[in-house]
């Protein structure tokens, strides 16, 4: 059996190694929830994202980017149960005679460390976390940055609203 050729959702024209802000949703593989919880109701901790420790391991990875590749800046996140939405800032200009990493080369490292490490701590050799690839949009505005900072605000405020939501 021939499984059908996967498309590749990134802009083919496009130079993902470019300055500028990328809004990134990367998802858990079968979008089981074991990043974190969300509270519920009217209490303090209503809303409040609770990390696991699996998404406790994705949030320090996430973080430990901007050491190791000088030019991403984490500009801002959040770790829901089955997905993580972050802002990526590549700043300053592009590498002289040696390309520097694109999105796609930073989403790959961070995911794969993520997995190693959770799988190395946990004694799960062989476990998928995330899915096979990652959502992005190119920032290109002011109003498409204040519009996706917003949401991802207020994306634990919808939770059970979200179309990634699974129990």
């Amino acid at each position: 059996m021939e499984l059908p050729k996967r498309k590749n959702p990134r802009l083919g024209y496009y130079d993902y190694s470019q300055s500028g802000y990328y809004h990134v949703t990367i998802c858990t593989d079968k979008r089981k929830p074991i990043l974190s919880t969300v509270g519920r109701g009217l209490a303090p901790a209503a809303n409040k994202v609770e990390l696991s420790d699996i998404g406790k391991i994705a949030e320090e990875q996430l973080l430990a980017l901007e050491k190791e590749y000088p030019f991403v800046k984490i500009d801002r996140y959040v770790i829901m149960p089955n997905h993580i939405h972050i802002v990526f800032a590549l700043v300053g200009k592009t590498a002289g005679a040696s390309p520097r990493p694109t999105l796609s080369d930073i989403i790959c490292a961070y995911k794969s460390r993520t997995t190693r490490l959770c799988n190395k701590i946990h004694q799960t050799p062989g476990r998928k976390i995330f899915q096979t690839s990652f959502y992005d949009e190119i920032i290109r505005s002011q109003s498409a940055y204040d519009e996706i900072s917003e949401y991802i605000f207020k994306n634990p405020m919808k939770w059970e609203e979200d179309e990634l939501y699974t129990v």
